[in-house]
């Protein structure tokens, strides 16, 4: 795999035939994040599959402001499947990088086709813009805008607008994404492929680190606890379900707690003083980020997995506790009953009844978490990033050959 700094290469040629390598350029710059979410866990696995896929026709010019490393570049997947058709291109600066440092590179030395996993296409007359292809993953800000600043709707409303309309073509994380595109945005169905995500893979299960402490929270061990995992923001409904689990204290008097882990978004100290305000304190956790292996660890040890959110592009915390064994009671919403399947207990999520009286039966019908359980493992089988890097190397063939 070659590294270069800016300036120091020259420009791919363009296709002299047929047998010519395909020269596939990708923004690689979500991928870098050190506490990566949904989106840069994708632009990682998607990355890293492609590189992996066997074939001798292609050759991938990777975008970042910063030198990636081995884990930012390629997820879980394999090594490339040949490490001389891999560049990774390191272009250094910070503020507008996409629009400015990434869009000069591109229209200096364009790539065949050019992939957008998981941002913005940069601003370029369309004369300057090599085919592209970008990944549109929800337009969650339309559903709910007060979730961010008016700067920020701005921003994402004018740049999802332009990514549909200057990408050859878009992919989809799933139908109802690729709906919304058509209802807000006019694009054409012929435009838009859906390729679903999958799973992100989680490492072994280990009860300490190398420094011998405990891999996750040792108090959420001493009672069961169902688990949610994802942002700390009112987009994900987070007050109805402590509202749910109040309901059930008071009720029901349950012995199980809740652990809500994930990075504390917007408005996130609100949750805690909710939870506080209601006697839950010592009931309900707020554990923040945390590291792969122990998430690992709770969702292993989770009675069952929590997620009722408002709304959902894709829903990969939904796959990940299928795939880990955990039965699953989520919103029936957005794009989450497309993911879940029939291995989910299904809830209205702005019904707190509806929440309580799930959870409760979760925690206390053992053949129902082993009936969700099973089936789970089932509809996780219909997702893999071998399968969406496959489908991915294809569309960008298809927008390579369109301009």
């Amino acid at each position: 795999m070659r590294s270069e700094t800016q300036g120091a290469v020259e420009a791919l040629s363009p296709r002299s035939s047929s047998l010519s390598p395909l020269s596939i350029g990708i923004d690689a710059s979500r991928s870098l994040r050190p506490e990566p979410t949904g989106t840069e866990f994708y632009s990682r696995q998607i990355i890293g599959h492609m590189l992996a896929a066997p074939s001798d026709r292609l050759a991938f010019r990777l975008y970042a402001p910063e030198e990636p490393t081995a884990e930012a570049m390629r997820g879980d997947a394999p090594p490339p499947h040949d490490q001389r058709a891999v560049t990774v291109r390191t272009l250094p600066g910070k503020r507008l990088w996409t629009h400015r440092t990434l869009a000069w590179e591109i229209s200096r030395r364009p790539p065949h086709v050019f992939f957008v996993p998981a941002h913005v296409v940069p601003f370029l007359p369309p004369a300057l813009l090599p085919p592209t292809v970008v990944t549109l993953h929800d337009i969650g800000y339309r559903y709910f805008p007060r979730a961010h600043t008016a700067l920020q709707r701005l921003y994402l409303e004018l740049s999802t607008r332009w990514s549909a309309a200057a990408a050859q073509r878009i992919i989809a994380v799933s139908r109802h994404t690729a709906n919304d595109l058509q209802r807000f945005y006019g694009v054409p169905e012929a435009k838009i492929r859906v390729i679903h995500e999958a799973p992100i893979p989680r490492p072994p299960v280990q009860r300490a680190d190398a420094n011998g402490r405990d891999a996750a929270p040792l108090s959420v061990y001493q009672r069961p606890f169902a688990l949610y995992v994802g942002t700390i923001q009112p987009r994900k409904n987070l007050l109805r379900l402590i509202d749910a689990f109040a309901r059930l204290i008071q009720q029901h008097e349950i012995g199980w707690d809740l652990v809500l882990v994930g990075h504390r978004g917007w408005l996130s100290q609100e949750y805690e003083h909710h939870a506080a305000a209601r006697g839950l304190t010592g009931r309900v956790h707020f554990p923040g980020y945390l590291p792969d292996a122990a998430v690992a660890a709770l969702m292993e040890k989770a009675l069952f997995f929590a997620f009722p959110s408002l709304f959902e592009g894709f829903g990969l915390p939904v796959l990940e506790a299928q795939t880990t064994g955990v039965a699953v009671m989520c919103a029936k919403n957005s794009a989450l009953p497309e993911i879940a399947g029939d291995a989910a207990l299904l809830v209205d999520p702005e019904n707190v009844d509806e929440i309580a009286a799930a959870m409760l039966r979760l925690s206390q019908d053992e053949n129902l978490r082993q009936e969700l359980i099973a089936k789970g493992y089932e509809n996780v089988k219909r997702f893999s990033w071998e399968k969406a890097a496959r489908e991915t190397l294809a569309v960008l063939e298809e927008a390579a050959a369109k301009k």
